[in-house]
């Protein structure tokens, strides 16, 4: 029993080593999605740390395996949903993301295990429908 909780100890440790880190790279405001005051509230409280180049890193994402986990859910939202560099996006591309939004923020956005650790994340009935008709007129 010593001899197996010695290995979990010296893989947890060497795991440490194993580099992590979540990069929020520097880009031009002008970029940025611009949307009314209330929908930007939300977004930035419960989409943009995975969707944007401004990730709050919280202190537990320095602990592997957990920062594998995290910095995996980050690169993958970036690369389907970047808020940051919404205006480069073409205009077929936005009409494809807006539906995305509409689709995922009923049910599935933000996931449940990031809301489990950012209460604030959790999306309210209203938001979900201010983000919906947003998104509805879009010209899917």
């Amino acid at each position: 029993m010593k001899k197996t909780l010695f290995v979990i100890l010296a893989i947890f440790i060497a795991l440490q080593f194993i580099p992590s880190k979540i990069e929020n790279p520097i880009t031009d405001k002008n970029l940025e999605i611009s949307v009314k005051p209330e929908i930007m509230s939300v977004f930035k409280r419960s989409c943009y740390d995975c969707h944007s180049n401004e990730v709050i890193v919280p202190w537990y994402q320095n602990i592997a395996p957990g920062s594998f986990f995290i910095k995996r859910h980050v690169d993958l939202g970036r690369k389907w949903l970047n808020f940051s560099t919404w205006e480069n996006y073409t205009q077929e591309e936005k009409d494809k993301k807006l539906k995305g939004i509409f689709r995922t923020v009923y049910a599935a956005m933000p996931l449940a295990s990031y809301v489990s650790l950012h209460k604030e994340a959790k999306l309210t009935k209203d938001e979900i429908k201010l983000i919906r008709d947003w998104t509805g007129k879009a010209p899917f």
